[in-house]
């Protein structure tokens, strides 16, 4: 016999994308898994590993895999496939059994590790999905094995279990149904129904059947039946007599006057728990009060005469009524051979049963009360009764006591119909479910005799959607249409902006655009939750979660957002798509981390947001980045380039040829007075502004922030703003402090020139040190008696690669007199001092080149750093200040004065930072 192979398929790594990501246009589960062992084992090689698999998952047999048909995946199964695909269908498989239609998935080895498997499939419930893959790890392994202690029947039903405990109600998910059929985005906002259909300033709130608009007065008044009655009585409408009581003695005084026989039910009740009907004397009100007494939270009981007849429900939104439904109770009928237990029995193995609301019916619940209810018709559980007699197993017609529906909708008299539009006008629902007792919903109730009995908030939709007989009524879009009238926008316009560098600038130029035009924008950024110009929550907000904070506030109609490399490979985009996606640059960083290990790979993920641009929407590329350039291929939409090449290159022949065939473009044109931002789209040229008017560039100096500019212009151009508002954002937009924290904030301290900036990568610094440059040239042409020093501090992240560490020191060598290297508070794994250590080695290796640089000191602690620069520099010197902690160096600089200066910059008397420094009142 073949020795079986050992069971170790085991998880390594889970990740949970909650949009478009790497892998996928959509959310998906990402597993990377080890197969161990079993990478020698190929499915063809396990005995009976296939049947087995077959015979638990039979759905498996429909899926299609790579064949692209119908039993393709079969077809791999038996030729050989690797465990970790298997693993990939059938988490898909069990998702399939508790009902979600999820067919996306695929696995692929990770490069360089043998064994190892990304394996990546869809969900539409996070904890089902996470489940499934769970149970599809252990599932593959006992087939592996052929484990006598794993039960099937008890792991899969404890999956279902799981998978009802978290599913929607057949109300919520016909409505969240026909949203997205009408590409209306959703949030869950908890683990029950409430959920929010639209984005900011136009979303709306659903929970189950109530809505945004639903009143909660009218919830109020329908959930106190003797007030209902009350109300609608003194319109004119049909209703029983009734009295409300507290007491058994009060109930038989009640009915005495009403007259027998009577209805007794929780003043506050719902689906029909606690009704007891057609009570024919004092002593069965005596006997039934409990029961009532038992569901209702304020101890009133609601005595009212028994209307005959059959039951309806009038199903009404915005004021009309959308379906109607005969409810009838839940029975079995006798065969002359089975017993009322075995008949209900039966009636459960129905496959349309399931509990509570899980399926279309509900299983009948044989519980006391249809003991006693069988015992009135003189039968019992272990009775045969006769062949076709109905046998009665609950009074009320409620779907969740195991009742049916018949659609009756195009039966009911145009009368009824009036009646019940007007029950739920004068209650005040908009969503209402009028429960009529009449002898037929063909005639006139006033004239056949019945009465409304209940009006209800919140009425379940399953028996209009799912009836037992019957056409089923598409009753979610009339409420779908209430919320969202034809016409009406459920989207705000998403602007997504990334790349290596320049991304928070970016987003900031392109917010302060719309605020200028009115707009309440919502913006994330490393500095945090931005809306309309107020700091919500400050934190590194570059990730999918604050992208969602943004698009629940209902004030927003306007969403930037700055997207990070870390968010995308951690949980995907926070969103579904953007309408304009910015990519400013893709260079050298971050690398290392989370399986991106070359510059190609970190443009992959960059491109999501190329990726996540719809039909309708436009990509802005930088024409300058042969990478970003290649991601024009990636976009569904309009791609709009920005470029900073002179006129005759061949990146702007490029953007000329893409111009004459209609499509966007902003360009730098050179003159003798300077540079013109261009907008191009077709044969149009439009001028925009002169690049040394706008204050962030500093005269043109700036080039990083040329570049910064040209991005918003075309992103905001993109969206749909006028150029005139574009001028007037760029003009008006500066780097100071209170625009544009840790971005080039330049500050006078004591006649030296400081500039702090969050440079804190090699790139970063190349752009910076081009500024430094340009800087430090103007302040020498100005200075007649000595060429005044460069002084930088500078430091970088613990989590970059050693050989990233001394680049940047390389660089900042060629730009600066004396470089001051400092390190982050939060060392990401580093000793204290290792960091700084590799910078300071960068700029010896260049010193020893001939660099500019002549000294190097490290300085750990970041604000002693900043006191001993500012001991070092005289009046008329460039300090330049790359900070991790921007508010406390800040406040260290407004404090410094000549006294502390005299310290050298570390005496105890000289003033603390302050790191929740805020300069002066500000909005932003």
């Amino acid at each position: 016999m073949t020795e079986r192979p050992i069971p170790d398929l085991a998880i390594l790594d889970t990740r949970v994308y909650r949009g478009a990501n790497i892998w996928s246009y959509e959310k998906a589960i990402h597993l990377v898994v080890d197969l161990g062992a079993l990478e020698q084992y190929p499915t063809n090689t396990i005995p009976g590993f296939t049947d087995n698999l077959l015979q638990m998952l039979p759905g498996l047999r429909e899926h299609s895999c790579s064949r692209g048909r119908r039993g393709g995946f079969v077809e791999r199964l038996n030729e050989g496939t690797w465990l970790g695909h298997v693993a990939e269908h059938t988490a898909l498989a069990l998702q399939q059994v508790v009902g979600h239609d999820i067919r996306r998935g695929k696995t692929r080895q990770v490069k360089g590790q043998p064994g190892h498997y990304n394996v990546v499939f869809g969900y539409v419930d996070e904890q089902v999905g996470l489940a499934a893959a769970r149970l599809a790890v252990r599932l593959v392994n006992h087939l592996v094995a052929a484990d006598p202690e794993f039960d099937w029947e008890q792991e899969l039903e404890a999956f279902i279990l799981r998978a009802e405990r978290t599913a929607f109600g057949p109300s919520t998910q016909a409505i969240l149904d026909e949203a997205v059929s009408r590409d209306i985005p959703w949030i869950r906002l908890n683990q029950y129904s409430l959920v929010q259909l639209g984005q900011g300033v136009h979303a709306k709130r659903i929970r189950a059947t109530m809505t945004s608009a639903t009143s909660a007065i009218a919830v109020d008044i329908a959930s106190d039946k003797d007030l209902t009655t009350r109300l609608l009585g003194a319109a004119g409408l049909p209703v029983p007599k009734q009295d409300s009581v507290r007491t058994a003695d009060q109930a038989v005084r009640a009915a005495d006057r009403i007259g027998y026989p009577v209805v007794i039910k929780p003043l506050d009740g719902n689906h029909g728990r606690g009704v007891c009907l057609d009570l024919q004397n004092g002593d069965d009100v005596r006997e039934a009060f409990p029961i009532a007494q038992e569901q209702s939270r304020r101890g009133v009981i609601v005595v009212e005469s028994f209307i005959t007849g059959k039951d309806y429900r009038c199903l009404i939104i915005d004021g009309r009524v959308a379906a109607i439904a005969e409810r009838v109770p839940a029975s079995v009928t006798g065969d002359g051979t089975t017993t009322v237990r075995g008949l209900v029995d039966l009636a459960n193995a129905d496959p349309r049963r399931g509990v509570g609301h899980e399926k279309v019916l509900t299983r009948i619940k044989v519980d006391d009360a249809a003991v006693d209810l069988l015992r009135d018709q003189g039968l019992g559980l272990d009775d045969v009764p006769a062949e076709g007699l109905t046998v009665k197993l609950a009074l009320t017609g409620n779907m969740s006591t195991g009742g049916i529906s018949i659609d009756r909708t195009f039966e009911a008299h145009p009368e009824n119909v009036e009646i019940a539009e007007e029950a739920a006008r004068m209650v005040g629902l908009d969503i209402a479910g009028i429960d009529f007792i009449c002898p037929d919903i063909t005639e006139p109730v006033r004239e056949t005799g019945g009465a409304i009995c209940e009006v209800n908030a919140a009425p379940g939709f399953r028996m209009h959607t799912h009836p037992t007989i019957g056409e089923p009524q598409f009753i979610a879009k009339p409420v779908v249409d209430m919320l969202f009238p034809p016409g009406a926008t459920s989207r705000i316009p998403i602007v997504a902006v990334t790349g290596t560098n320049g991304k928070t600038t970016t987003s900031r130029m392109i917010s302060h655009i719309f605020k200028g035009m009115g707009r309440k924008v919502g913006m994330t950024s490393t500095d945090g939750v931005v809306i309309d110009e107020r700091l919500l929550i400050r934190a590194d907000a570059s990730g999918p979660r604050s992208a969602r904070m943004v698009l629940q506030n209902p004030r927003v109609d306007f969403a930037v957002f700055e997207v990070a490399r870390g968010g995308i490979l951690r949980e995907g985009l926070g969103y579904e798509r953007n309408d304009v996606a910015v990519v400013l640059n893709v260079q050298p960083d971050h690398l290392g981390l989370r399986g991106i290990d070359t510059v190609e790979q970190l443009a992959d993920v960059k491109a999501v947001l190329v990726e996540a641009v719809p039909r309708d929407g436009h990509a802005v590329l930088n024409a300058d980045d042969p990478l970003v350039r290649a991601m024009r291929r990636r976009c569904s939409g309009q791609v709009v380039w920005f470029s900073m090449e002179d006129p005759g290159s061949e990146t702007r022949e490029m953007i000329d040829a893409h111009c004459r065939r209609g499509g966007k473009a902003l360009v730098l044109n050179p003159s003798e007075r300077g540079e013109m931002i261009v907008v191009k789209h077709g044969p149009r040229e439009m001028q925009l502004a002169w690049t040394h008017l706008l204050p962030a560039t500093f005269s043109g100096r700036a080039r990083m922030n040329v570049q910064n500019a040209l991005a918003a212009a075309a992103a905001a151009f993109a969206a749909g703003a006028p150029l005139h508002d574009i001028r007037q954002g760029l003009r008006t937009f500066s780097t100071n402090y209170y625009l544009s924290p840790g971005r080039l904030n330049e500050v006078e301290v004591n006649g030296i020139n400081v500039i702090v900036d969050y440079c804190h990568n090699a790139p970063g610094m190349k752009m910076l040190g081009d500024f430094v440059d340009r800087v430090g040239d103007s302040l020498a042409s100005s200075h007649e008696l000595a060429r005044p020093s460069r002084i930088g501090v500078i430091a970088t992240a613990g989590d970059r690669r050693d050989q990233d560490m001394c680049e940047l020191g390389a660089i900042a060598a060629r730009h600066f007199d004396v470089v001051i290297v400092r390190e982050d508070e939060a060392l990401r794994g580093r000793a204290r001092g290792e960091v700084a250590g590799f910078v300071a080695e960068g700029v010896r290796a260049a010193m020893a080149e001939g660099a500019r640089c002549k000294q190097v000191e490290e300085v750990h602690a970041e604000i002693d750093a900043v006191r001993h620069a500012l001991s070092r520099a005289n009046r008329g010197d460039l300090l330049v200040l790359c900070v991790d902690q921007h508010a406390a160096v800040m406040s260290e600089l407004e404090n410094w004065s000549p006294q502390a200066q005299a310290g050298a910059g570390v005496s105890p008397d000289a003033p603390a930072a302050d790191p929740d420094y805020d300069p002066a009142p500000t909005d932003a």
